[in-house]
């Protein structure tokens, strides 16, 4: 279970930063309770709203949550330390902790929740760690939107559906990617 706040100066389990990473500037921000669990959250989040079958956008069955779920395993190889601490929070869920709250689908809910993890990260994370987990986050729904409806990863070089491409774009806005 987190504490009330959580300090990013370490790794979550208190180990200093792998070799070859930077530590944690004394001065990062430390989160409320209610804004690790936005951020904790978000990635869950934003994979299952990628995976859900919408207008224009076909079921993609458990291969799409798998490369989902490798996305977000990514994030434990970021040079982030707040991208590592959230892989690392979400890992620790299975003590059985539900996750936080809320819609898992929704558009609108999950939108509004990317706009509100970009405040919170504007006030309280230093700003490569801010863009470093934005990207990872749409990096999530990326994976699992190139995954076709036969179940494997479509190429690089073959666009998206326009129904996909729209959601990442919507994301992107919400995430302030640009």
């Amino acid at each position: 279970m987190l504490a009330p706040e959580v300090p990013m100066s370490h790794s979550v389990a208190g180990e200093p930063p792998s070799a070859g990473r930077r530590a944690a500037p004394l001065t990062t921000a430390v989160y409320s309770a209610a804004e690790w669990d936005l951020l904790t959250g978000l990635p869950g989040r934003v994979l299952v709203a990628a995976a859900t079958p919408a207008p224009g956008r076909p079921a993609r069955g458990v291969v799409a949550g798998l490369a989902g779920l490798d996305a977000v395993a990514a994030g434990r190889a970021s040079d982030s330390d707040l991208v590592r601490a959230v892989v690392a929070a979400i890992y620790a869920r299975h003590d059985g902790a539900p996750a936080p709250a809320g819609r898992l689908t929704d558009l609108v809910d999950l939108l509004a929740a990317c706009r509100a993890s970009v405040r919170v990260l504007r006030r309280r994370a230093d700003p490569a760690d801010s863009a470093a987990y934005r990207q990872w986050v749409q990096s999530v729904a990326a994976r699992v939107c190139r995954v076709t409806v036969g179940g494997v990863p479509a190429p690089a070089d073959v666009p998206t559906a326009p129904a996909d491409r729209r959601f990442l774009d919507r994301l992107c806005g919400a995430l302030d990617l640009g």
